[in-house]
Parts: C-alpha cells; sequence; structure tokens
C-alpha cells in the first residue's frame, strides 16, 4: 500500500471520527432526583461506548435542571413541554402530520433510551415511527426496575440493558466501581454559594460541618427523627456543627414541636432550591440522611455521605458515589422508634 494509500485511509478514519462525534444520544424519564441521578452512570456508558458527542436528558426539569454544566448531561428538556403524551396512543391508530413539533425534537439524535413505555408497547412503536420521520436512530426502551431476584446495582442493570440491546461494547471490561464514581460535580458558584450560607449561619469553617436531611419521599422511608437528634448532639460534642437541611414535606410532617427541636438541636436551613441545595452540600464535610433524592445528590457529589435504609434495599438503589456508606435497618420501628444500635453504626461510618 503506497503512502497515498495511507493517506486517504488516515482521512476517512478521521472524517468517520468527526461524524460519531457529531451524533447525540437522548435519554427519556420521569423519574424524581434520585431516579434521575441514578440514570447519569448510563449517560457517561452511552457517551464512551457509543462515542457520542453529547447526551441530552428529557424529564422533569426541577430535578435534572441542575445536571448541565455539573454532569456528562450536555442539555435537558422538560417531559411537560414536548408532547410525549401522543405516543401512548394505541400504535395501530398513531399518525403524525408532515411537520408536527413532535417529529423535529429528534432530529439532532442517533441513540434514544427511553424509559416511558414497555418494550414492544405503544410509546416505543409510535416513537420509532417519530424519530424515523426525520432520520434513522436507534431506540431502546429500558427498564427502571430490576427482577425481583436481581442482586446487582440498578446503574449496572441499566448498563447491561444499554448492552443487551444496543450492541455496543461488552460490559466485560468495564468494573461495576467505573459505574459508581463522582457523578456530580459543583461549580465554583456552587461552593460560593454554600459557604455564603454556611457564613449566614455563622459556623467557623474551621469546624467540620455535616448536613442532616431527616426526611424522604415516603414517611415508611425515614429513620425515626429522634435518631437524627440524638446523632447532633454527639457530633457537637465533638466539636462538629450539624445542619438540619428540610423542605415543604418535613415542615407538613414533623410539625412546629418537633421543627422546634431540631432548630435546637442544630442550625436549620429550609426550602431550598435544588441548586442551592448542591451548593450547601459542596461546602460541608459530611451528610447524613435517609433513602432520599437529596441522600443520592450528596453520595453524586462526592461527599462523605452515610445513608440509613429501612424498607428498601441498599444494595440495589443505595446512592452512587466514591464516599457512600449505607446503613441497614431492619427492625420493624424502623420509622416509629430511636434504634440505639444504628444511632452508633451510624456515627461509627461518619466519623470513619
Amino acid at each position: 500500500m503506497g503512502p497515498r494509500n495511507n493517506i486517504v485511509d488516515a482521512l476517512r478514519e478521521k472524517l468517520a471520527r468527526a461524524v460519531q462525534r457529531g451524533e447525540r444520544g437522548l435519554i427519556l424519564l420521569a423519574g424524581a432526583l434520585g431516579d434521575s441521578i441514578l440514570t447519569l452512570p448510563l449517560a457517561e456508558y452511552m457517551k464512551e461506548s457509543a462515542g457520542l458527542g453529547g447526551v441530552d436528558m428529557v424529564g422533569h426539569t426541577e430535578y435534572i435542571g441542575i445536571f448541565p454544566g455539573r454532569t456528562c448531561v450536555d442539555g435537558v428538556a422538560s417531559i411537560d413541554s414536548m408532547g410525549l403524551a401522543k405516543l401512548f396512543a394505541d400504535k395501530d391508530s398513531f399518525d403524525l402530520p408532515d411537520g408536527a413539533p413532535l417529529i423535529s425534537s429528534f432530529v439532532n439524535y442517533a441513540w434514544i433510551v427511553t424509559f416511558l413505555g414497555e418494550p414492544g408497547g405503544n410509546f416505543e412503536q409510535n416513537l420509532i415511527f417519530t424519530v424515523n420521520c426525520c432520520r434513522s436512530a436507534e431506540v431502546m426502551t429500558l427498564s427502571m426496575k430490576p427482577p425481583a431476584d436481581y442482586r446487582g446495582h440498578l446503574t449496572w442493570y441499566y448498563a447491561e440493558q444499554f448492552v443487551g440491546q444496543s450492541g455496543q461494547n461488552s460490559l466485560s471490561q468495564v468494573r461495576r466501581s467505573d459505574l459508581r464514581g463522582r457523578l456530580i460535580r459543583p461549580t465554583r458558584a456552587d461552593v460560593q454559594t454554600g459557604r455564603k450560607f454556611l457564613a449566614e449561619l455563622g459556623l467557623e469553617r474551621a469546624r467540620a460541618v455535616v448536613v442532616i436531611h431527616p426526611g424522604s419521599g415516603g414517611a415508611a422511608k425515614c429513620w425515626h427523627i429522634d435518631n437524627f437528634l440524638w446523632l447532633a448532639d454527639v457530633l457537637r460534642s465533638q466539636g462538629i456543627e450539624a445542619v438540619f437541611l428540610t423542605g415543604p414535606a418535613e415542615q407538613e410532617r414533623f410539625g412546629g414541636k418537633l421543627l422546634r427541636q431540631i432548630s435546637d438541636a442544630g442550625q436549620c436551613l429550609t426550602n431550598l432550591s435544588l441548586a442551592e441545595v448542591v451548593g450547601l452540600l459542596s461546602a460541608a464535610d459530611g451528610y447524613v440522611g435517609n433513602d432520599s433524592g437529596i441522600s443520592h445528590l450528596a453520595g453524586a457529589l462526592g461527599l462523605n455521605t452515610v445513608v440509613v435504609f429501612g424498607p428498601t434495599e441498599p444494595a440495589v438503589y443505595g446512592p452512587v458515589g466514591p464516599f457512600v456508606e449505607t446503613v441497614r435497618c431492619e427492625d420493624a420501628g424502623f420509622s416509629k422508634a430511636p434504634s440505639e444500635g444504628v444511632q452508633k453504626q451510624v456515627l461509627e461510618a461518619l466519623l470513619k
């Protein structure tokens, strides 16, 4: 083979790589904060294995709006603004007029992963029809929940499904830990926001700060509040500041008397926006909470994170992050009474 052929082959290879980098991927989901964070390893794996130039996400922007600039997700869009409900119509009668806005929504994507609908169902078939109106693209429907007997982590389950449907590189060369690294990197502005909050609370940065979030989406997932109050007292006795983080759900669930107890046990911040929570966590030294979206956020930020699990299985649904410890409390009174044995486990895990 002569020099000219070598040059031509090199140019073709360079062009192929450039074309591949221009391809983009899209993830469709309707989950809350924790569900959305657990799809980030999949987004990273899609980028690397398929050589994509970018990955976007469509979901609830109150949760995924913090992703661009902090994660591997390049852009986001609201699930409510795209008219995706039309795709749940009966596939046998589904049709779109020429120039329908929904068609143009997918024109930039060569790989589309959806957690909406079922494999072979109306949504998937209608999505394939819509996508093919503007370009040829790979469409894959993944399940958000693994089978009852699945023993791996949810992030691994998503990657396995993607590999099985896409025919991309095998997972045999990927360690499970590779899918569980630091997923969210705070910006300089985030850190400045967090430091401002701590300064307003009068906290000295010479002392360690641990954020305690005693809430969750469901009351059954909430470790009894007395456990967190005990933890705050012990931390204070060891020169560590405790900052309680509560939102509207905790304000309603706990009531005035209990909220006053929380304020007495440590500093308290309430009703922060999600971006402000990112800032607070990025300026803290540790975190303790229940199985909640905020716990997933703390772990993904790389914070020293301890999460207490009750009814759900941490080996499958635990937060992703390099410094995450989970403690399981399977007592029937997990949410109804203090548990001294688990208190000590949580404290040891946090201080370790």
